[in-house]
């Protein structure tokens, strides 16, 4: 019998009720001990227990006795019970590391059980990052055995390099509501079946907290009293597992992601998604710049970003971040997503203009220089836009060897005189930085480079030859000259409507098909055209609403992007891109954090981190070819008779849940009204993904680089520099901090593509060589001091 209270912290009310509906759980449970020398209570979540910290010290120090005891157990080890699908993988590395340091800290423990109870379906990595954050087991409940059949209550658990926890799925609910257990017992007792004769019967009420009642531990010591019930013992999963180890039983194994429950919570809600997806890639790439700047001008780290992830955390809790709160709870989110953020871009302007500054920069009449920095560990070519203002029509971009790069002006932020947006490819080092000059006027010859051929239906590169519908607005063919290939089977990029009057978690829905109508060009025209780039404007109409869709094409990159804006007025639809692909034997892939996932072509809602990729063979010629689909806001997915989509937005009433039936005559708020932006990105490639590269070119979406206009001064660094490359492409740098105990840089790594590779990891500026074997999709983390004459040492995601 495992007494706990899922409490959760936001819901169906604000993190300040959550606040003090924590108190009140914690207090119940410490009265259950004073009353019942028998009782031991279950709980996880570091962030509720920083909350009675902070605010009645005096519990805090009795929950820390009843520990100590044994009688009050952590499970867990994380920041909170997150959604187990959307955060990236980094996230998932901080809700352990900053749990369960903080549980070591407080309380001398950490968690041995990985706990996500409520979370609505489990991502097939996170056996790895349970493992090297300490827990050798886990539970969940959902999805159900109705959602997904599995081979039994307790099996082992595989993530694709190999590693394993002993998973258990509680049976029928996590919590209780009535005084007499008789009735849940006798049902869990009914799962009993051989070889397993013990099994975890979770009780207490739950959701808004409460805990064990002193009816439930009265009821349980009259069941242990009659023979007509199974023998009950007062335990924690500790216990359990501890037990079941001893006994030395062979568990089935299950390799894959546990899915489907609340396939609507992958789109509800696209401020809160895209939130996150900001978030986490500002703070990754401040801290990678801010561990360079200090190892390179003595720039101090800044002590804050351990807070600014503690807000992107908790924002995770699987009822934020799937959607499925109160409409003021995203007031709340959104508050503290912009903390985090302005934490992350205090960090990072600190670094990179600490950087800039130190750059030997020699005086030119009328000169502008500008530092672009790149905070990805390979060779990127990226677009770089910057507001800037002086510039010319004779103004010449040059490089840090004085060679002329292509640029343009397009239509600047500021509807003002004497402000331009300059736009430009530039060529990065590895996580480094170049230098460019803008000149007032050419002393030499100007970049060679003519623009695209583009039309208001039309544009064409040296790679592929994209045409629109002037009537309908969709794509109506992208020709890839080189491979001499139609990507799209009939017209694409349409965005389609959907009837959806599904409750906010699309509970018992796995698939929206009921497509009810498609949004129709109002116009299309080229507005931008020059040596970089062209943009065709899309703009389309359906009933009260809008989308526009600016297609960007490139002379010297291989993929179109589109900046989307949705003015979206509709209640009860869903809004789906879709895109039927021209390949035959097809694979279907999509992100997972720290690696990917193959899945059925059937048509259900997934979800996926920054991309999918649709791979197959040609049907003209018959080579191997895909296109990948990339963005930087979106979590949903799905493909179905060879259409890919990617699910914009739904909108549901807020916080509606079944069976509770809306009154028709009632008035609702609805989800994602309004005007929302992202950008989505097309990558045609011959050959797979892994080829094409699209791990990396989803990470640049993601991460963009860096520009600083700088002044003129003496310094010590160069024009261009490199902190940071790995020689293998399926070898991705994920994260580079500073450790949380010293100055040691703190270096992660993971293998993309489920190849076993030898790697090798350069730090120039350091004479640093790091040579490492990966497992497929193995994630690795190194510990770099910076007293070099000391070694590198690999450690787990704690840091220890």
């Amino acid at each position: 019998m495992i007494g706990n209270a899922h409490l959760d912290p936001v819901w169906l009310w604000q993190w300040q009720e959550g606040f003090q509906e924590t108190k009140a759980t914690f207090r119940s449970a410490l009265d259950r001990m004073k009353e019942y020398g028998d009782f031991l209570f279950t709980s996880s979540s570091a962030a509720n227990y920083e909350w009675v910290e902070r605010n009645e010290p005096g519990m805090f120090a009795e929950i820390k006795q009843r520990i100590e005891e044994g009688r009050w157990q952590i499970v867990g080890g994380w920041w909170i019970q997150p959604d187990c699908n959307i955060p990236g993988g980094e996230s998932f590395v901080r809700q352990g590391l900053y749990g369960q340091r903080y549980f070591k800290e407080k309380f001398g423990v950490t968690a041995k059980v990985g706990y996500n109870v409520d979370s609505f379906g489990h991502h097939g990595m996170l056996p790895q990052i349970l493992k090297k954050s300490g827990m050798d087991y886990y539970i969940m409940m959902r999805p159900m055995p109705s959602e997904k059949g599995l081979p039994g209550r307790l099996f082992q658990w595989e993530s694709d390099d190999g590693s394993r926890v002993l998973a258990f799925r509680i049976l029928f609910e996590y919590c209780t509501w009535g005084k007499e257990l008789n009735k849940h017992v006798t049902r869990c007792a009914g799962e009993l079946k051989a070889p397993y004769d013990e099994l975890m019967c979770f009780y207490g009420v739950g959701n808004h907290g409460g805990g064990p009642t002193k009816e439930n531990i009265e009821s349980i010591r009259a069941m242990n009293a009659d023979p007509a019930y199974p023998a009950l013992e007062f335990s924690t999963p500790n216990r359990f597992f501890d037990e079941m180890e001893r006994k030395g039983l062979t568990y089935p194994v299950v390799h894959d992601d546990l899915q489907h429950h609340a396939s609507g919570c992958y789109a509800a809600h696209s401020g809160v998604k895209q939130w996150n997806r900001q978030a986490e890639n500002k703070l990754l790439a401040a801290e990678k710049l801010s561990v360079f700047a200090n190892w390179v001008t003595g720039q101090p780290y800044p002590g804050d970003y351990g807070q600014a992830w503690k807000n992107v955390l908790f924002n995770q809790f699987h009822d934020i971040l799937a959607g499925t709160s109160i409409e003021p709870a995203y007031e709340d989110a959104r508050n503290m997503y912009g903390e985090a953020m302005s934490i992350a871009d205090r960090g990072l302007n600190d670094a990179v203009q600490s950087l800039s500054w130190n750059i030997h920069i020699a005086q030119e009449e009328g000169v502008k220089p500008i530092v672009v920095f790149n905070p990805h560990s390979w060779n990127s070519k990226a677009i770089v836009e910057l507001e800037i203002g002086g510039m010319k029509e004779t103004s010449l971009l040059v490089d840090d060897t004085g060679k002329p790069v292509p640029h343009q002006t397009v239509q600047s932020l500021a509807t003002a005189g004497g402000r331009f947006r300059l736009c430009f490819v530039a060529d990065l080092p590895p996580m480094g930085y170049r230098t460019y000059r803008l000149l007032p006027e050419a002393s030499g010859p100007r970049a060679e480079a003519q623009p695209l051929k583009a039309s208001d239906f039309a544009m064409e590169n040296d790679r592929f030859r994209l045409e629109f519908d002037p009537q309908t607005g969709y794509i109506a063919s992208l020709f890839d000259k080189k491979a001499q290939t139609e990507v799209f089977r009939e017209a694409a990029a349409r965005p389609v409507v959907f009837e959806d009057r599904s409750d906010t978690w699309s509970h018992n829905v796995f698939h929206f098909n009921q497509e009810i109508g498609a949004f129709k060009a109002a116009s299309v025209k080229r507005v931008e055209h020059g040596p970089v780039k062209s943009v065709i404007r899309v703009t389309s109409e359906y009933e009260r609403s809008v989308i526009v869709q600016d297609f960007s094409m490139y002379r010297e990159l291989d993929r179109i992007d589109v900046k989307a804006t949705v003015d979206w007025r509709e209640p009860f639809k869903l809004l789906k891109l879709v895109f039927p692909v021209n390949l035959i034997f097809t694979r279907q892939s999509y992100e997972i954090p720290f690696g990917y996932i193959e899945r059925a072509h059937n048509g259900e809602e997934e979800p996926g981190q920054s991309w999918i990729d649709y791979s197959g063979v040609t049907r003209e010629g018959g080579a191997a070819y895909g296109i990948s689909l990339m963005n930087d806001a979106k979590y949903s997915y799905s493909i179905h008779n060879k259409e890919m989509a990617m699910t914009v937005l739904r909108s549901p009433i807020y916080a509606h849940h079944d069976p509770l039936v809306p009154d028709p005559r009632g008035h609702y708020s609805f989800i994602d009204q309004g005007i929302q932006q992202f950008r989505y990105s097309l990558l045609p490639h011959e050959g797979g993904w892994e080829r094409a590269g699209t791990v990396k070119r989803a990470a640049e979406i993601n991460q963009r680089p860096v520009a600083v206009i700088e002044s003129f001064h003496e310094g010590s660094l160069p024009q261009r520099d490199s902190y940071l490359s790995v020689e293998q492409d399926n070898i991705i740098v994920s994260a580079v901090k500073q450790a949380e105990d010293n100055d040691d840089m703190i270096l992660r790594c993971y293998e993309t593509a489920k190849i076993a590779t030898e790697a090798v990891i350069r730090l120039p500026q350091r004479n640093r060589e790091i040579r490492a074997r990966f497992g497929p999709c193995e994630i690795k983390t190194f510990r770099i001091p910076k007293d070099g004459a000391l070694p590198v040492t690999e450690t787990n995601l704690l840091e220890w």
